[in-house]
């Protein structure tokens, strides 16, 4: 395990001590099979995954299995989401499958599924069931179907998420050509000229402040809830190459806030593993930390906040980690004006520091001024205009400069 600090804007973080414990599992404990695509878990808190041979359920002691002899339509399972009313929702490259009340029923275009090819699969605020599928996304409502395609601007490259942000919104993340979102009449984009990192997007979490965490192929792009640009994330894994972007497989968050991501590479080297993120620093976990794997496929916490890891050796259970987020009341300093345009005052609120670090927007440092007293004021019209973050101490808060 590796501690990794990033510089973003937050409130005051204390840290908890890491522990992490490790349990595996692999076919020899139960699983139909160790090469595992996708996982989810349910309101009892049993684990569900998807194979390459099929579904197998977890309850903490008892493995169960379903094939396609139960009436799955497919062995290989590209995709799972249990359901609010406990349905379990399977994806394939043959159309989908949902377990209700003991019985598998089987959907493919024949039934009004866009396309039989599902890469992904989630629930909307009312209920409604979503698939990403090869060429768009399509929602069911338990009755009828509703679909998206490129006819209606999404590209080529397929739908690999599905979510919806706070106003309800579905936000569809495509593999190829950023974020579409879908406001139930139109849709708009936003890509890599917008800010984000790649337009390979992977996978995406809208968390409880309403802002897109935008997982890509060379990292995180993190926007506000009006889809404007905030900070980026790219080196949370360390890999031994000269390229140090983290192509993230997925992410999730965790009841503390916490954000979680799998990353994956499979260019020049094999290296894999999971990181945590508690507002101030990443903290990593690989193979030689008890990891199973190193091919990261898929992410989930459960109702204990243990992370579960898919990969295609088996599935992993990071329990104890010890990561933690608390939050002051307060940051430790106050900046006025803020907005600013030539001049910014910085005042500690309590204790003492010997600094103040400026950085710019992409985290680079630009100043770094003494502090000897609990108040100091800054020049900063020698600094371009936009978004700045100071620090002082362990306490870091935006400076916007007009």
């Amino acid at each position: 395990m590796k501690l990794k600090l990033t510089i973003v804007f937050s409130t005051f973080l204390t840290i908890g001590t890491f522990a992490q414990t490790f349990t595996n599992y692999t076919s020899a404990d139960g699983l139909l099979s160790d090469n595992v695509n996708c996982l989810d878990t349910d309101a009892s808190n049993n684990l569900w995954f998807g194979t390459q041979n099929g579904v197998s359920m977890f309850d903490g002691a008892t493995w169960l299995g379903y094939t396609t002899n139960d009436g799955v339509v497919d062995n290989t399972i590209q995709a799972i989401h249990i359901a609010l009313n406990g349905d379990v929702w399977v994806g394939t490259d043959f159309g989908a499958s949902v377990f209700s009340s003991g019985t598998w029923t089987s959907y493919t275009t024949a039934d009004g599924l866009g396309n039989n090819q599902i890469k992904c699969i989630s629930e909307d605020s009312d209920g409604n069931i979503w698939f990403g599928t090869n060429n768009g996304a399509s929602e069911f409502n338990g009755l009828s179907w509703f679909s998206l395609g490129s006819a209606d601007g999404l590209p080529f490259g397929g739908v690999v998420d599905v979510d919806q942000s706070a106003n309800g919104d579905i936000y569809l993340s495509t593999g190829l050509g950023g974020v579409f979102i879908y406001d139930g009449s139109s849709m708009t984009s936003v890509t890599d000229s917008d800010g984000l990192l790649n337009n390979k997007v992977r996978s995406l979490l809208i968390n409880a402040q309403d802002e897109r965490w935008v997982a890509t192929s060379d990292g995180i792009t993190v926007l506000d809830n009006t889809n404007t640009f905030d900070i980026n994330h790219t080196t949370m894994l360390t890999i031994p190459t000269d390229d140090t972007l983290n192509p993230i497989e997925d992410i999730e968050m965790d009841s503390q806030g916490n954000i979680w991501v799998g990353v994956y590479v499979d260019y020049l080297v094999t290296e894999g593993g999971v990181c945590g993120y508690n507002g101030y620093e990443w903290i990593e976990y690989q193979v030689v930390d008890g990891l199973v794997g190193p091919v990261i496929r898929a992410i989930a916490v459960d109702d204990n906040d243990d992370l579960w890891v898919a990969t295609s050796t088996g599935v992993s259970r990071l329990s104890d980690h010890g990561l933690s987020l608390k939050e002051k009341d307060e940051n430790q300093f106050v900046v006025y004006p803020n907005p600013a345009s030539d001049l910014v005052t910085i005042m500690l609120r309590e204790g003492v520091s010997d600094k103040v670090d400026i950085y710019n927007s992409s985290m680079q440092l630009v100043s770094s001024e003494q502090m000897n007293i609990t108040k100091v004021c800054i020049d900063t019209s020698k600094f371009s205009r936009g978004m700045y973050f100071i620090k002082v101490n362990n306490s870091i808060a935006k400076l916007s400069l007009n």
